[in-house]
């Protein structure tokens, strides 16, 4: 017996009895009709009220988009999809049959939507794509998303005149009104971040970076709110863009402007705005920057290629990325690095938490917000066993995946092995996996060629710091359609009709798509501040101009700062001990090299 048929008849019996004036589904949570403003009930077509106003602002009611809604039948009580429909309706009548309500059709919506992303990477296109953080979950970094200003409002940051309370106006971003919420999630990331909280208290009164002017690139996230006021607490002055056009969060940027800081960032920035924003960020007059806090490389790079005398008053570069790790061993080796680097991500607390324990946590969440897939029995090939690689495994090798690896290093692939996975090249199983994660921090490990190969529906996506690893830019031709689904998440659709789902254009997945572990941030922060203090009270000549490891004994002192949250005793040395071992009873207990 069809669908239909079965509906008919349980339509029969419900409305056998019903009066034959006027047929209203009434719930106890629905608004009395006669009550104004009760557009939210759904079946609140009568002969009274021929027309009904949308639930939803800008989601036309079936019944409003046509001048014929008055000849609709009155039998609204039961109203299903129509299950040979995506995302229609139908109305039972009184004599049982199904009519088919008109509607608007969907892909009237989609088709504004590809035209405008055809048009990437210019300003409008990017920004019309892109959503504030505040208008949807899939977009939310946290509860305070529910709260914060959701108006449409897509003019350019660039083109608003906003000052906070005080009359300040040196910053660029969404919505200063956000400011309040995102003065709520910095405080809820205070609490994650004990390091960061100790160290303020700690050393506020020393004003270790008193004259200091750190100009940042980092992603703008409540957490590197702490970071920053933190830095401030110790005496700095700070000037801050974004390194990833998606990652910032509106509210969080607002918080800080209202709180003085010169902040140029926001969610959702084109390829120029996001050049335009590091450039407001150093090019002030009467200002000049003597710390650089990067994570990417790009504010280094900007500086290099436009203000190359700036590295004159710099002391030094805090790193915390592969990518922009390796930007600084080329200029070392090329001897055009003319100021001390301090390498942050190799750092054991960078490797071993961060990228670890972040990476496993974080891409779940990330894969879940855009795509809502099972991991259970799914195909999955990660490329690359680094410390992110490791994570991703994990958690996906946890969830009941069947996971590969591809790998160029001897070293990561026997672990891999030794781990349980599988070690393959990515054309043995790019036509079978469900789903393909970059790790490397290289280029191009993803190419057209294996995307051409991939099976319909595969999801493709990159938990390294760049772009690069994927390569859309070969998607990008008249052969293929480009598809928005929602924020960060595109079908790309070839001629036969095959598609795959590219998340966040292939940039970094959880800070683009979903958000990372506070506590394991902290860690991080806390690490690139006592770098910063190391650099920049440095006396002349310690550090010279090539790239240097943070001193181990800080390593162990970022971690010792975070134990008391577990209520962890560290063990001590006896004296004997300490002998026998070499060893300083208070540490360094590993040698520099020590990874």
């Amino acid at each position: 017996m069809s669908v239909q048929v079965v509906a008919a008849k349980m339509a029969e019996v419900e409305l056998k009895d019903v009066p034959n004036k006027e047929l209203t589904a009434v719930s106890p949570l629905t608004p009395k009709a006669e009550e104004k403003g009760s557009s939210n009930s759904e079946s609140n077509a009568s002969a009274t009220s021929p027309t009904v106003e949308p639930a939803v602002k800008g989601d036309p009611s079936p019944l409003s988009s046509t001048p014929n809604a008055a000849k609709m039948p009155q039998a609204s009580a039961m109203k299903r999809p129509d299950p040979q429909q995506n995302g229609g309706e139908a109305f039972v009548n009184r004599d049982g049959t199904v009519a088919e309500a008109p509607r608007m059709k969907k892909q009237i919506q989609f088709a504004d939507q590809k035209q405008e992303f055809n048009k990437r990477p210019t300003k409008i296109g990017r920004r019309s794509l892109s959503r504030s953080i505040s208008q949807s979950s899939t977009d939310s970094y946290s509860s305070a998303a529910s709260y914060t200003d959701s108006s449409d409002d897509e003019t350019s940051p660039r083109d608003k005149q906003q000052k906070n309370s005080k009359g300040n106006a040196d910053f660029c971003i969404k919505n200063i009104k956000q400011a309040d919420f995102g003065r709520r999630e910095i405080e809820i990331a205070e609490q994650e971040m004990p390091a960061l909280m100790a160290l303020r208290k700690r050393a506020q009164g020393e004003k270790p970076l008193a004259g200091a002017k750190v100009v940042g690139c980092t992603h703008i996230t409540a957490q590197t709110a702490v970071l920053m006021e933190t830095l401030a607490a110790l005496g700095a002055q700070c000037r801050w863009a974004a390194c990833n056009i998606y990652s910032t969060q509106n509210e969080v940027a607002a918080a800080l402007a209202e709180g003085g800081f010169s902040v140029f960032a926001w969610k959702g920035e084109s390829e120029d705005d996001f050049w335009w924003c590091i450039d407001r960020c150093v090019n002030l007059e009467g200002w000049q920057p003597n710390m650089i806090l990067d994570d990417g490389g790009d504010l280094t790079h900007w500086i290099y290629k436009k203000y190359p005398n700036m590295f004159k008053k710099i002391k030094g570069i805090v790193e915390e990325s592969v990518t922009g790790v390796h930007r600084l061993y080329q200029l070392s080796k090329a001897g055009k690095l003319c100021v001390p680097a301090m390498n942050v991500n190799d750092s054991v607390t960078k490797q071993k938490f961060d990228n670890l324990y972040c990476c496993r946590e974080s891409i779940l969440d990330g894969l879940k917000r855009t795509t809502d897939v099972m991991f259970g029995g799914k195909q999955v090939v990660v490329c690359g066993y680094g410390e992110v690689g490791k994570g991703c495994c994990a958690a996906l090798k946890a969830m009941g995946s069947i996971v590969y690896v591809t790998e160029i290093d001897p070293i990561c692939a026997l672990q891999a092995c030794m781990d349980g996975f599988r070690l393959v090249k990515l054309n043995e199983v790019i036509r079978q996996v469900d789903i393909v994660i970059t790790c490397t921090g290289n280029k191009n490990v993803v190419v057209r060629e294996n995307l051409d190969r991939m099976k319909n529906g595969c999801i493709v996506c990159n938990m390294g710091h760049s772009n690069t690893e994927i390569d859309v830019a070969s998607l990008r031709t008249p052969e293929l359609t480009w598809e928005r689904v929602r924020s960060q998440v595109d079908h790309v659709i070839w001629p036969d009709g095959k598609r795959i789902v590219l998340l966040a254009e292939g940039r970094l997945l959880n800070l683009s798509c979903s958000t990372v572990p506070t506590f394991v941030l902290s860690i991080t922060a806390t690490t690139q501040a006592l770098a910063l203090i190391e650099l920049y009270n440095a006396p002349e000549g310690r550090y010279k101009q090539d790239v240097y490891l943070l001193p181990k004994k800080m390593d162990e002192y970022v971690a010792s700062l975070h134990l008391p949250t577990f209520d962890a005793h560290l063990t001590e040395l006896s004296d004997e001990q300490a002998k026998y071992l070499g060893l300083n009873k208070n540490g360094p207990f590993k040698p520099n090299y020590y990874r």
